[in-house]
C-alpha cells in the first residue's frame, strides 16, 4: 500500500472500501485535504481551481467567511440544530426568506415543504403532491432531463445509462422532446425545432387518441445541466406553461441545478417570465449544506399530517447558511456580475472555436456554461451537426485535471464540459481557469487534425 498521507493511500483503501458506484475519483484521483474559495488542495499540497463546486453547491465556494461564521455561532449559541419539521426562529427566517425571493404570484399563495436533503426526494416529493392533489397518475418528463436517483425521479430522467439495468421504475411516465438546437430531436434546428416542440407538446396533450391520460404533472428544467447544459428557449417555456395552465396541469419547475443565481437570475424560468406550480430547489439552498425543499402553489396542499416525511429535514446549519447565501445571490449587482462573467467564459470559447476542429457547440446562461466536443472526422447529422465525442471531452478533462483544474463533463455521451464555479470567482481565479482549459483543448486538438 502507497505511504499514508498520499493521495495513493486514500485513493487505494476508497476502492477496497466503497461501493462501484462512486463516479468522481474515477475521474479525479486525489483525496482533498482543504479548500478554500475557488481553490481545493489535496493531501500532497496540490492546488487546483474547483470547476465543479459540489455539482453546483458551493454557490459561494468553500468556506466562505460570512456563512461559516453565521454556522460556528449557531453552533455555539446551544441552539437545536436538528429538529425534524418543529420550528425555530432559523427556520422562519429561512422560510420568509425564500418566499420573499419568489415572484409574488408564487410567494404569496405558497407552501413550503421540507424534504429529505437531496434533489431526488424533492422530486419524489413534488411528484406525490401532484398526484395527491389531482388524483392522476401519469408524468410528462423531457428528454435530457435530470431529476435525481430514486425510482421515481430515475423514471424521469432522461438518461438511459443509468435506468436500464434497474426494473420497476415509477410507471406511465411519458419522454416528450426537449428543444436542442444543436441537435434538434426533430431534425430542423432553428426556430422550425422550437416551434416543432412546443407544437408537439400542445397537440398531444391536447390530442384525445394520443394514448396518454391527463397527467397528474409536468417537470422540466429550464436549463438542463446533467443533460447537457441545454437552455429551453423563452417560447417553448411560455408554451409549456400556457398549455398546462389550460388543462389544469401542475407545472414542476426543477431549479436544483439552475437556479439560486447561476443563470444570472435567482431563478431560470424568470427569463420566460413565468411561474411554476411548484418549484424545486437543493444543492445551493442549503449554502453549503444539506437542504432540499418543495414550495408550490397552496392549492396543492392536499397533503394529510406525515404524507411525506424525512428525518433530515429541519437541518438548522443549512438553514442559516442558506439564508445568508439567497441574500447575497439575489442581489442586482451579484446577479449582474454572474451574467458579466458567464458572457466572457462564452466569449473567449467561441474564439477558441474558431481556432480548433473539436468544439461543435456552447451554450447557456449566466455562469452556467456547456461546451459540447465532437468529433470532427465523424459524419454530419441531417442539421449539420458532427457526431458527439466522449472520448475527446475524457482526454480534455483529464488534462485539464493534471494541470490543476476541476471541471465536470455531461450531455449525450459525456460529450460537454459544464462549468459549475463558485458564482462569486474572481475575475483573476477565472482567467487563471481560463488558461488552463485553453491549453489543454488546443493540446488535444493536435491529435484529431
Amino acid at each position: 500500500m502507497s505511504e499514508k498521507g498520499t493521495n495513493q493511500y486514500y485513493i487505494t483503501r476508497q476502492d477496497s472500501t466503497e461501493s462501484n458506484a462512486r463516479s468522481y475519483p474515477r475521474k479525479f484521483p486525489f483525496a482533498i485535504a482543504k479548500a478554500k474559495g475557488s481553490w481545493v488542495e489535496d493531501v500532497e499540497g496540490n492546488k487546483y481551481l474547483d470547476f465543479l463546486c459540489g455539482a453546483g453547491t458551493l454557490a459561494l465556494g468553500h468556506n466562505d467567511d460570512e456563512v461559516n461564521k453565521a454556522m460556528v455561532d449557531l453552533i455555539q449559541s446551544d441552539a437545536p440544530l436538528h429538529t425534524l419539521d418543529l420550528t425555530t426562529p432559523v427556520k422562519d427566517e429561512f422560510v420568509e426568506t425564500i418566499l420573499r425571493h419568489l415572484p409574488s404570484e408564487l410567494g404569496n399563495n405558497a407552501k413550503i415543504q421540507f424534504c429529505s436533503p437531496s434533489g431526488t426526494d424533492a422530486t419524489d416529493a413534488a411528484i406525490k403532491l401532484c398526484k395527491t392533489a389531482t388524483g392522476r397518475s401519469s408524468v410528462i418528463s423531457f428528454a435530457g432531463g435530470y431529476h435525481g436517483m430514486g425510482q421515481g425521479p430515475l423514471a424521469c430522467m432522461g438518461n438511459l445509462h443509468a435506468k436500464t439495468a434497474v426494473t420497476g421504475l415509477m410507471p406511465d411516465v411519458h419522454s416528450f422532446p426537449y428543444p436542442y438546437a444543436y441537435r434538434d430531436p426533430f431534425g430542423l434546428g432553428g426556430d422550425a425545432g422550437v416551434k416543432a416542440a412546443c407544437n408537439f407538446f400542445e397537440r398531444t396533450l391536447k390530442d384525445p387518441e394520443s394514448g396518454i391520460t391527463k397527467p397528474a404533472c409536468v417537470i422540466l428544467e429550464p436549463i438542463q445541466g446533467e443533460g447537457g447544459v441545454i437552455p429551453a428557449p423563452v417560447e417553448f417555456l411560455q408554451t409549456v406553461r400556457r398549455v398546462t395552465k389550460e388543462l389544469d396541469i401542475p407545472l414542476i419547475v426543477d431549479e436544483i441545478q439552475c437556479g439560486m443565481g447561476r443563470s444570472g437570475k435567482l431563478f431560470a424560468f424568470e427569463y420566460a417570465d413565468i411561474v411554476p406550480d411548484v418549484l424545486l430547489l437543493s444543492k445551493a439552498i442549503g449554502g453549503s449544506q444539506p437542504m432540499a425543499v418543495v414550495v408550490y402553489n397552496k392549492e396543492l396542499d392536499k397533503w394529510t399530517a406525515g404524507a411525506h416525511a424525512g428525518t433530515f429535514r429541519g437541518n438548522q446549519l443549512a438553514m442559516k447558511a442558506g439564508t445568508i447565501t439567497l441574500n447575497r445571490v439575489s442581489q442586482p449587482d451579484f446577479l449582474a456580475n454572474v451574467i458579466r462573467k458567464g458572457d466572457n467564459i462564452r466569449s473567449h470559447l467561441r474564439e477558441l472555436q474558431k481556432k480548433v476542429s473539436i468544439i461543435g457547440d456552447i451554450r447557456g446562461k449566466g455562469l452556467m456554461v456547456g461546451t459540447e466536443f465532437v468529433d470532427p472526422k465523424g459524419t454530419p447529422d441531417c442539421i449539420g451537426s458532427l457526431p458527439a465525442s466522449g472520448e475527446i471531452a475524457a482526454a480534455v478533462q483529464k488534462m485539464c485535471f493534471e494541470n490543476g483544474l476541476i471541471v465536470e463533463k455531461g450531455g449525450r455521451n459525456g460529450a460537454v464540459m459544464r462549468c459549475l464555479c463558485a458564482l462569486n470567482i474572481t475575475d483573476e481565479d477565472l482567467g487563471k481557469a481560463w488558461k488552463i482549459f485553453e491549453k489543454c483543448v488546443l493540446e488535444i486538438d493536435k491529435k484529431y487534425k
